[in-house]
């Protein structure tokens, strides 16, 4: 019976050992993970030890997921700063290799030797180790090394205490790490939304808390007598002694030895017994070294001063002292969770958060500051806080590390906010900023405008058209200059000039051969070369019609249209021709003069000196004209209408006419629709365009009149031809810049 009886037993044993180990599988299996994550946590001092250590003290006690590499280097291995490695080995760690790293000195050049030599060394370790991941505590010179080195190398690093935000180089070195590392365990709310703006992916960062935070909060129930006896004499008693901790400022190195001058005078003056510990190997600590010893704090009988205190001593020191002295980022952060008062000196932990236990001096010409502040604090107790941590960072951490899918890619992703303007140097990029200036000459006006790739109006300018040419040049190059100028500014890089213009151009010289009545002295001009020679860019000039054709093919309704046709109904009727993707200009640079096509033989007479063309029926000046002889014989305005003495009678007041019942300008508008419909249909049966586009400012009033006049007198074949509005606001300047952006941009990338 006792033999089944142990069987039973064994064999249970066996079944829920096997169950274990099954779960285990699963669980990485799920995580990705078909091996046990091989971390390499490194240690370069006694402080990141403290915060490591509850962190290694879980990974060992979970073999089945986790293999412990441990590294030590930085100041552990001298003897000046304790030979603080052996109490790695105390906790009972193997530790995989020692580094020497520190070149001595303690000034900025060592602190820069003391990186290099790290670099020099790490590979070879991280070679042979192999690790999944590396664990990188803080913002010291020696972590930045360890995070180069596992970058470079293509090793995961999980970076401890990223986000936070305090004085000297240690700042820059956390947020370098931090853009090295691939994963962040974060302690307060603040750290995280820091490291989220810095660009950081969300998933990545877990808010645990500090990892020594879970050993603080359950050390004040130890027995903390005989370490106070031990490192501060028989006779002291809780509350009645100070633990001072000074390190360097590295960059402002006299200053701070300056003011650890004046905390060791209050320190003599106050008269408390008082526990000083070494600095740390900054650039700096020789010379604050220097001045211990120069004020005999090593033989003081109110002084113990020593080089280390094991943490779990070191917490039991400063949770019963009266007052905790210093600039060490332990009087603002652990020494909070016991409540007992802290004396920040100087800008060292400038930005940290803190409890209501820490009262900052920044700064003191005198001891009397410091002393003053000594008196305020000491003996007093603080509710404790719990800034940086609850207790279970070590347990979020580690389910943190098991989550971490190996096959992820391992390339870093940044989560960049959305950033107008953004400059870049990819293709795309340089196609945007690259720009055109579009000069279009009207009658009325001259316009110039800085266009980009995409057909954005960066910057306009209007003017008055003069009336005479040497003023209209001038007007001209005064107002492109300006806009090049300007261009610098708005981040575009101008690629040449294109002008529209009205009247007959030689594309090709770039010469206005004859203009229309509406501009003035605009006959045999060559506008290409001195616009060229005052802005070193090349120019290109088209009549303006063709100008809006170019501008429907790269912005409008013809972009991707083999063949279309394009009407202008402004002033004058113009257009232009784009057949199979180009544009037509012709023998003798006359083709698109679609305003004078003939619709009837004995029509009105046109500026171009013929009767019945189109312009005479449906230009702005035909309407305009016609309005007028209503005007004189009072058949114009009708009820709703009105009209000052000096006001000009426009197009704009027959159309408005029209619209509210009156019958005479309502057939002047249609006769002009019909007009303008005819010379389409002449236009479908010539060209045979998939497509016409109405453009201007009476296109919109024409669009119908066209489409029937289409479906009565054109060809069946033909009737199917699409008829629509421009929908661009401005193509004569984005015309004029499609000139340029068309012609340099014939690249392929």
């Amino acid at each position: 019976v006792l033999l089944n009886i142990l069987m039973y037993f064994g064999l249970r044993n066996m079944y829920f050992k096997n169950l274990s180990k099954q779960k285990q599988k699963e669980v990485m299996e799920k995580n990705g993970n078909n091996h046990k994550l091989r971390v390499c946590v490194a240690t370069c001092n006694r402080a990141d030890y403290s915060k490591l250590a509850p962190i290694m003290f879980g990974i060992k006690a979970e073999p089945q997921f986790f293999e412990l590499d441990v590294v030590v280097l930085g100041s552990h291995l001298i003897d000046d700063y304790g030979n603080t490695y052996r109490m790695i080995e105390q906790d009972d760690f193997d530790i995989h290799t020692r580094l020497h790293t520190i070149v001595r000195g303690e000034d900025e050049a060592a602190m820069v030797e003391s990186v290099g030599l790290a670099l020099v060394k790490l590979p070879d370790v991280l070679n042979r180790l192999k690790p999944d991941i590396m664990i990188v505590h803080g913002d010291r010179f020696d972590a930045l090394a360890l995070a180069t080195s596992a970058a470079l190398m293509n090793i995961r690093i999980l970076h401890i205490e990223g986000g936070e935000v305090s004085g000297t180089i240690d700042d820059s070195i956390r947020h370098a790490i931090t853009k090295l590392a691939h994963y962040h365990v974060c302690c307060t709310r603040s750290a995280e939304q820091h490291l989220i703006a810095m660009c950081e992916d969300h998933d990545r960062i877990l808010l645990a808390g500090c990892p020594s935070y879970d050993k603080l909060l359950s050390a004040k129930n130890k027995d903390y007598m005989s370490i106070i006896r031990m490192w501060l004499g028989e006779d002291v008693k809780t509350r009645d002694y100070i633990v001072a901790l000074q390190h360097p400022v590295t960059t402002d190195i006299k200053h701070s030895i300056k003011m650890f001058e004046l905390t060791l005078d209050a320190l003599i003056s106050f008269n408390k017994r008082t526990l000083v510990l070494f600095p740390n190997v900054d650039a700096g600590s020789k010379e604050m070294v220097r001045v211990m010893r120069k004020k005999g704090i090593e033989h003081h009988p109110n002084f113990r001063a020593v080089k280390h205190v094991p943490f779990d001593q070191f917490i039991q020191l400063v949770a019963h002292a009266g007052c905790m002295i210093g600039n060490s980022s332990c009087g603002v952060r652990e020494v909070g969770a016991f409540g007992t008062p802290v004396i920040n000196l100087g800008t060292r932990q400038t930005g940290r958060e803190t409890g209501e236990n820490v009262l900052h001096v920044r700064d003191a010409d005198t001891q009397d500051k410091i002393l003053h502040a000594l008196q305020l604090q000491f003996g007093k107790q603080y509710p404790c806080s719990k800034i940086y941590g609850d207790g279970n960072a070590v347990p979020r951490i580690l389910k943190f590390l098991k989550s971490i899918d190996l096959k992820e890619p391992l390339q870093k992703k940044f989560c960049f906010p959305p950033v107008k303007d953004n400059i870049s140097q990819d293709i795309d990029h340089i196609l945007e900023t690259q720009s055109a200036l579009a000069v279009d000459l009207g009658g009325t006006n001259l316009r110039v405008a800085i266009v980009s790739m995409k057909g954005e109006i960066v910057k306009k300018y209007t003017q008055l058209n003069p009336k005479t040419y040497e003023d209209r040049l001038e007007l001209i190059l005064k107002m492109c200059v300006e806009a090049a100028s300007e261009a610098v500014n708005v981040n575009c890089r101008i690629l040449g000039v294109g002008i529209s213009t009205g009247g007959r151009v030689n594309p090709r010289e770039g010469i206005v051969l004859h203009s229309t009545k509406l501009i003035q002295e605009w006959s045999s001009v060559d506008l290409r070369t001195p616009i060229s020679d005052a802005l070193h860019l090349p120019v290109w000039v088209d009549n303006d019609g063709n100008c809006a054709a170019l501008a429907e093919r790269k912005f409008g309704h013809g972009k991707g249209i083999e063949n279309f046709v394009t009407l202008i109904t402004g002033t004058g009727i113009g257009g232009g021709i784009i057949h199979q993707h180009e544009l037509i200009h012709g023998s003798s640079f006359c083709a698109a003069e679609l305003g004078h096509i003939v619709v009837s033989l004995d029509g009105p007479e046109c500026l171009c000196g013929s009767q019945g063309c189109i312009e005479a029926y449906a230009s702005g000046i035909a309407l305009q004209r016609e309005a007028k002889k209503l005007h004189d014989e009072d058949l114009l305005l009708v009820e709703g209408m009105s009209m000052k003495k000096e006001e000009v009678v426009s197009a704009a007041h027959l159309i408005q006419a029209a619209k509210l019942g009156n019958t005479k300008a309502d057939s002047i508008l249609r006769t002009a629709g019909t007009a303008l419909g005819l010379g389409v249909v002449n236009i479908l049966h010539t060209m045979n365009p998939s497509l016409v586009i109405l453009s201007g400012v009476l296109a919109s009033h024409y669009v119908n009149a066209v489409k029937d006049v289409i479906n009565r007198q054109a060809l069946s074949s033909v009737k199917t031809v699409d008829v629509v509005v421009s929908n661009l606001a401005d193509p004569a300047l984005l015309g004029a810049a499609s000139l340029v952006l068309d012609y340099t941009t014939r690249r392929i990338y």
